[in-house]
């Protein structure tokens, strides 16, 4: 995600500016655009606006980690990379992003309630958790203090980006966008036990590929959330210690308090989140983590071992994948050493085992494992297939193997299990199940 190639010399002419960054164009690849933070804080649609020396880097900073996260899961973005430190002076406080035309509207995902909708909404207690979450979208106009716009009001106005007419079709689109987009930062805040309360975002529209595609845009910093640590709304950490301030108490002591919770959130949001993204091995990894197993009846199965582990390494990025022949027919006893062999690493999660005729395999692993064993037969044939299947189908008491036909469904079975503990493959496949949605979405719709 380093981009090293924006110079001074590269960067063009201001094509925006706002409260807090300023966009400039490319000379190099008019495609692109360079995004600049500036050292300010506003708050109330920029009622209350202060100097904050450093926020440009911390902003950046924990922009980038975000947007890096979210273009591994397979998030469609804006994001194109950091600036290399040592091709523009102001690379700290930098990005280059595609050139997009943005869409007026805030779309807010809120898994608490608190702030502003408690005010619409009065009799809602604070606290209230929304499960499924509360989405809102906000119409961008500061002088109306960037009003409530329901669904409805949204499809009727018919806005237009970069040619694309916001339909009934796109809103949706969006909606499941902002809500993935809430789900897989939540997790990941989760395993630092940090509460995500709620959090906007917004859209812009980019010719991509001959055609108009939507893409998440703009920045997500600690401008754009609640976020409480240990769900405690005492410890908050992001910019609602500033809005909560009075106007009049402002002074250097209160901006440097601010300050700290910024560098606290750049730090703890580029630690957490560039730990655990995972990067695809162009072979299979053979260590002491392995995660997911693959137990062989026979040699020949070995074809749809290798796509299976390769759609586990590939698709999931999980690439310890350990890959072992042993028949529990005519090798029991070797199996369950086999067996002992896998279970002693406890990032063991599930073992997929690959049988077909009279699957004794899996039953025997299932039997003996304390993970969850998945039996994922090759297929010969239907008419062999019918036969063979009820072997891995019908179990005795105490036996809970499950059965998955076919190597991408074996795969995405196991890595479901190692996502129970890993958020990057968890936000993995909920990014993939969002633009599943999309594609058909958009496919009825046309």
């Amino acid at each position: 995600f380093l981009f090293a190639d924006i110079t001074p010399q590269s960067v063009g002419d201001l094509l925006i500016e706002g409260k807090t960054k300023q966009v400039f164009g490319v000379r190099t690849d008019p495609s692109l655009v360079f995004v600049r933070s500036k050292d300010r804080i506003t708050a109330g649609d920029g009622a209350k606006s202060h100097e904050m020396v450093g926020k440009a880097v911390l902003s950046t900073q924990t922009n980038c980690a975000l947007f890096e996260f979210l273009q591994s899961v397979g998030v469609p973005t804006h994001f194109v990379g950091r600036v290399g430190g040592a091709s523009h002076p102001d690379a700290d406080r930098s990005f280059v992003a595609k050139n997009c035309a943005m869409i007026p509207i805030e779309w807010v995902a809120r898994r608490v309630a608190t702030g502003s909708y408690l005010k619409r909404h009065p009799n809602v207690k604070e606290g209230y958790r929304f499960a499924p979450l509360k989405l809102e979208t906000f119409f961008k106009d500061d002088a109306n203090h960037d009003p409530f716009w329901s669904e409805e009001s949204l499809i009727g106005a018919r806005l237009e980006a970069n040619g694309l007419l916001i339909d009934a079709a796109r809103v949706k689109q969006m909606l499941e966008m902002t809500k993935t987009v809430f789900e897989v930062i939540e997790r990941v805040w989760q395993t630092a036990n940090h509460a995500l309360i709620d959090m906007k975002i917004e859209f812009g529209v980019i010719d991509g590929n001959g055609k108009k595609e939507i893409v998440v845009a703009d920045v997500i910093d600690n401008d754009s959330w609640r976020l409480w640590p240990e769900g405690d709304k005492k410890l908050m950490l992001d910019k609602q210690v500033y809005r909560n301030l009075d106007a009049k108490d402002i002074d250097a002591k209160a901006i440097d308090t601010v300050r700290a919770n910024f560098a606290v959130v750049a730090q703890r949001t580029k630690d957490l989140f560039s730990s655990v993204i995972r990067r695809p091995l162009p072979a299979p990894a053979r260590g002491q983590t392995p995660e997911v197993a693959l137990v062989l009846g026979s040699a020949g199965d070995r074809a749809h071992a290798d796509a299976i582990a390769g759609a586990l390494r590939e698709k999931w990025g999980i690439n310890d994948v350990p890959i072992v022949v042993s028949s529990a027919h005519r090798t029991t006893a070797r199996t369950l050493d086999v067996l002992a062999r896998l279970q002693q690493w406890p990032t063991l999660r599930a073992i997929v085992a690959i049988a077909g005729l009279s699957n004794g395999l899996g039953p025997v692993l299932g039997g003996n494992a304390c993970v969850p064993v998945i039996n994922s037969p090759p297929v010969t044939s239907l008419d062999a297939l019918s036969l063979d299947i009820w072997s891995s189908l019908r179990m005795p008491s105490g036996i809970a193997c499950s059965t998955v036909v076919g190597a991408e469904n074996a795969a995405l079975a196991a890595a479901l299990v190692v996502a129970t503990h890993a958020p990057w493959v968890w936000s993995r496949v909920r990014a993939q199940q969002c633009n599943t949605y999309v594609k058909v979405l958009l496919l009825d719709e046309n």
